[in-house]
């Protein structure tokens, strides 16, 4: 049985047999003749809603339950008996009918079918479905992220020589975008992740010395701290409880100061704006790790010393190029690894090996979108989702800081496992973060508005959230 509750009231249900025989079968000889061959169908009986319901979303609600059960065990089809008042509906739904009428005079019912492949076309047009339904997949990663047809056509463009003017030409292209989206002075673009974009600023920051302060919130200041260490740099770690906000008063003077704009792991915004202003006061150079950021909530890089980027989220192209955002001019260092010295990229622009199909894919994914447009429609989209998530009784973390509008972080009940909501969220049709390791240390689970995220997949998630979590 599906129930639909309205608290602890049943407002709706319906019966599901998976197993012949069918009701059908004892009304219509030989019902097999009268149905598409090779299919595996399930029963569909007893619909029933509260009158006062039937206009809202507890019929889109038990059948996304239905087609999750049925599609689980492998049924690709469903019968009915519709009353023949409700043909319409049914036949609007892609059911077709068959053979006799059956029940009463009084009461009689239409024989229907409906195959799992019209079903999703169908429901293609219904966006109170969620996207398994549909045969779709959502992704609400924090990377990879779902990304655009002209991007992804970009990418599959034929590879061009790192040294051919044409794709010297796509680089500076590329830079002058990504230097006006940030409000930036200078960008270096290298062939890899937002972490080896992070060991590049460690570099810069030993060539700078004096003694600095990594700040962390969440997972991903913590492994600023680890690459300061691991870079031999002399620094004080500030640490603060994860998801909770930064107190600017307890940084002290230092040479630098080191943290994430956007704490991925809680789904927070730090306040840059008021520590870049503290390190200005004081004359101490700002790093920031924008790498969840950039692309995704508006930066403004002016007074920022050095910031890092990737490719592979908020500016929704595909992973595989960090980037570094730089204030001065950079110098070439030979104290520094040759593939870290941000010198070798300034002077040559591109002094190694590179991928021309990755470049010219980030340059469409940054040059075909309206970005004021762009974060409005996260910040809206995020705001909305947050909202729902609560109303639905869920407990997100970071809420006594400022969230961030493209990423919530969801602490899952004790008597649930996270890896179990993401399991039943996938087969729902949403991918969702819950993989890493501090993510599963805290039951925590993730959902990601960075690459190409539809407003109108977001509803029938709340709901398969909120039935998971129970």
């Amino acid at each position: 049985y599906v129930l639909a509750l309205d608290g602890e009231t049943v407002i709706g249900s319906m019966a599901i047999r998976m197993r012949r025989p069918f009701s059908l079968d004892e009304k219509i000889p030989n019902l097999d003749a009268h149905l598409p061959a090779n299919r595996n169908f399930c029963e569909v009986r007893l619909l029933n809603i509260a009158r006062e319901h039937r206009s809202g979303r507890v019929l889109p609600g038990m059948l996304s339950v239905l087609t999750d059960y049925a599609i689980g065990e492998k049924i690709d089809g469903a019968l009915i008996s519709a009353t023949t008042r409700q043909l319409q509906l049914y036949s609007h739904l892609g059911f077709v009918p068959f053979g006799p009428l059956v029940g009463t005079a009084d009461a009689p019912f239409q024989p229907m079918y409906l195959t799992l492949e019209v079903f999703r076309e169908r429901l293609r047009k219904m966006s109170s479905f969620p996207p398994a339904a549909r045969g779709e997949v959502v992704s609400l990663l924090s990377g990879p992220v779902a990304v655009h047809d002209d991007v992804r056509a970009a990418f599959h463009s034929p590879p061009r020589s790192h040294r051919s003017p044409s794709f010297e030409d796509e680089v500076r292209d590329l830079k002058a975008r990504l230097r006006a989206l940030a409000n930036a002075n200078h960008v270096e673009i290298l062939l890899g992740s937002g972490t080896l974009a992070n060991d590049a600023v460690a570099a810069q920051l030993a060539l700078l010395g004096g003694r600095g302060i990594v700040v962390s919130n969440g997972e991903f200041g913590e492994r600023l701290a680890d690459h300061a260490q691991r870079a031999r740099l002399d620094f004080e770690h500030l640490r603060f409880e994860w998801g909770e906000p930064i107190d600017v008063a307890r940084i002290g003077n230092a040479a630098w100061v080191w943290l994430t704009a956007c704490e991925t792991s809680a789904g927070i915004l730090n306040d840059v704006a008021a520590i870049g202003a503290l390190c200005r006061e004081n004359g101490a150079k700002l790093a920031l790790d924008c790498v969840s950021a950039v692309g995704a909530v508006p930066i403004d890089l002016q007074d920022v010393w050095l910031a890092t980027g990737a490719s592979g989220k908020g500016l929704a192209s595909y992973p595989g190029l960090s980037l570094v955002f730089h204030h001065d001019p950079i110098g070439s260092s030979d104290h520094v690894p040759r593939y870290l010295d941000l010198g070798l990229y300034a002077r040559n622009g591109v002094p190694f090996t590179h991928s021309s199909n990755l470049v010219q894919a980030l340059n469409v994914a940054v040059g075909r979108v309206d970005w004021s447009k762009r974060f409005s429609d996260i910040c809206t989209n995020g705001t909305w989702l947050r909202a729902r998530l609560r109303a639905a009784g869920c407990s997100l973390v970071g809420e006594r800081a400022t969230p961030a509008p493209h990423v919530l972080t969801v602490q899952v009940p004790s008597h649930v496992r996270s890896d179990d909501v993401a399991n039943v969220l996938e087969r729902t049709g949403y991918i969702i973060c819950h993989a890493s390791g501090y993510l599963r240390e805290r039951n925590w689970i993730q959902i990601c508005l960075m690459g190409e995220v539809a407003r109108e997949s977001l509803p029938p998630l709340v709901r398969a959230i909120a039935r998971a979590c129970r």
